[in-house]
């Protein structure tokens, strides 16, 4: 059964790990699928954290949209898709690296990661996408 507005933007607004697919802008290949930590707060835009040079953002930068799916298998199988427009590329502060790092690391690993990322990762963007296609489902409520 599909999720109302309001149980989706909730499920979507926990941290789930996400699965993002891009077009891989080539004949011969799938999209991109990756793996990514994100942000959301219902009713607004979704924003991820990627290596400006990343081939994420080069094939994000060139399609001027991506999706993200996230999913769970309990209490019962639940999942949310969304897609849309790319709406802002920025540089990524530490600021930024803190606030999505504390939505999936305990509040102790937060600093320690930071100072990892800042120094191993490279340059990061923050991708705004505005949700406009959402395709959700709880097969528990059949």
């Amino acid at each position: 059964m599909a999720l109302t507005r309001e149980e989706r933007e909730q499920f979507l607004a926990e941290p789930h790990i996400a699965a993002l697919a891009v077009a891989a802008g080539d004949g011969d290949r799938a999209p991109l699928s990756v793996p990514i930590w994100y942000q959301y707060t219902p009713g607004g835009d979704l924003r991820i954290l990627t290596g400006r040079t990343s081939r994420k953002a080069e094939l994000i930068g060139a399609a001027g949209r991506f999706t993200i799916l996230v999913d769970r298998v309990e209490p019962t199988i639940r999942y949310v898709s969304v897609e849309g427009p790319v709406v802002e590329t920025r540089p990524a502060t530490r600021g930024d690296l803190e606030e999505v790092s504390a939505r999936y690391l305990a509040a102790d690993k937060v600093a320690g990661y930071v100072d990892f990322a800042s120094e191993n990762h490279g340059e990061q963007v923050v991708i705004r996408m505005r949700p406009q296609h959402w395709v959700s489902s709880d097969l528990g409520q059949v």
